[in-house]
């Protein structure tokens, strides 16, 4: 059997790698804002100078957000500070163990030094955003971004933002070649935002372009496994499905639905009641070239109606005649054996990270497992030793087929990784 071909940079001569990197991680539990940061500083003594630190909050410290960043500045050491409040926190401890911390307090923070890298952070004031039809030059000014920009973005959003699907198609539209990983951030009472840039609280967006010698490579698990046929969409108004094919029958969704269940185990069917989704062709045209039970062959939308009258249903995304799709079902089982693939196929591309950021959603988790640390167990046996932080979401940003989309439901994972291009 031939070699599987070895990422560009792993080519190289060892003296041509970024040297000298290194990523220290710390998670805290402690109820009050003052007791966990002295725990996240005791745990990062000694380390040196980072290039960017990440921080993540629990919902928990919603009020005292504010305070958070100018605590953790006055010990620790970063040129670059960014992160956000969530509706639960993952986090390495200092014994190198990650866990998700679900419904309760925790705080946790990632510091990172990166040789050779190009970090360009950007807060963006989402309330008035460049007309999506004109150029692309007002959207690469919100970034400050180069003429050729960095290979990857890191993105959060604040739940607040009003036009959060135009900002992603505008940040594709300004920097089409960039990956774009992230997640908007947890919804608090609290009077203010709840991001977190340099030392300040911010609503909108901000981020990160990174750069130079390192990038971010993207996996993004939907959780969802395909039931039934691919069916061609034949009818359409917006968002609502009138009538798809197979074949040369056609027939309303619903009564397509009707027959794939009589197929159904009795647990298949149960799972239907509360777990059916619409997988929505990734092409424009057909998937013709692809695999439809390869992961990610779709893009895995909520069904959010049926009309009785005509078998009709309306689905979280416009459609368009000529599309496909297929019913997905989710469960914890199929969620473990697609993250693990994909995970997997993962290993395959890349080296050992440097670090992995892992964007839950808030419906993964141990309501989705069973069991606590569903997620960053699976990456440890693919990575055994990388840290892991990041964030439970309320929407989790990451690439299908090129293009940018708001997930629901997903594990839109991070790896840092140095650049093939560096």
């Amino acid at each position: 059997m031939a070699a599987l071909p070895l990422p560009r940079w792993l080519s190289r001569p060892f003296s041509a790698r970024p040297r000298q990197a290194w990523c220290r991680t710390a998670l805290a539990t402690e109820t009050s804002l003052q007791a966990a940061v002295d725990s996240i500083v005791q745990q990062l003594r000694g380390a040196g100078p980072a290039d960017l630190a990440l921080v993540f909050a629990a919902a928990s410290f919603a009020s005292d957000l504010p305070r958070l960043l100018p605590l953790l500045r006055q010990t620790l050491q970063a040129q670059h500070w960014l992160g956000c409040l969530g509706g639960g926190v993952v986090g390495t401890d200092g014994a190198g163990v990650p866990h998700e911390l679900e419904n309760q307090p925790a705080l946790s923070v990632t510091l990172l030094h990166l040789p050779g890298a190009e970090l360009r952070p950007f807060a963006i004031d989402t309330s008035t955003l460049p007309d999506l039809d004109g150029p692309a030059d007002p959207w690469r000014a919100l970034l400050g971004a180069p003429e050729a920009p960095s290979p990857s973005m890191l993105l959060l959003v604040d739940p607040s933002c009003p036009r959060i699907n135009d900002l992603i198609s505008g940040l594709d539209y300004a920097c089409p070649e960039a990956v774009k990983l992230g997640g908007i951030a947890g919804q608090h009472s609290a009077p203010h935002g709840s991001l977190l840039f340099g030392d300040q609280v911010m609503q909108g967006a901000v981020g990160c372009l990174i750069g130079g010698a390192w990038q971010l490579d993207p996996l993004v698990a939907q959780g969802c496994r395909p039931i039934g046929p691919v069916f061609d969409v034949e009818q359409v108004q917006r968002n609502v499905v009138l009538e798809v094919s197979q074949g040369q029958a056609r027939r309303s969704p619903v009564a397509a639905l009707q027959a794939i269940l009589t197929e159904l185990s009795p647990q298949e069917r149960e799972l239907v009641k509360h777990s059916l989704f619409l997988g929505v062709g990734r092409s424009n045209f057909s998937l013709e070239s692809a695999d439809p039970a390869e992961p990610g062959a779709f893009l895995v939308r909520n069904l959010i109606g049926v009309d009785p009258r005509n078998g009709a249903v309306a689905v979280a995304e416009r459609m368009r005649v000529g599309q496909q799709i297929q019913f997905q079902l989710r469960d914890g089982a199929t969620s473990r054996q697609e993250l693990r693939q994909l995970l997997s196929r993962q290993r395959t591309r890349t080296a050992e990270p440097l670090a992995t950021l892992l964007f839950a959603c808030l419906g993964r988790g141990e309501g989705l497992y069973g069991e606590a640390d569903g997620d960053v167990t699976l990456c440890r046996e693919a990575f055994p030793e990388v840290p892991i932080a990041g964030v439970f979401c309320n929407g989790e940003i990451g690439p299908v087929a090129g293009s940018t989309h708001l997930h629901g439901y997903t594990a839109s994972l991070a790896f840092l990784v140095p650049s093939e291009e560096g």
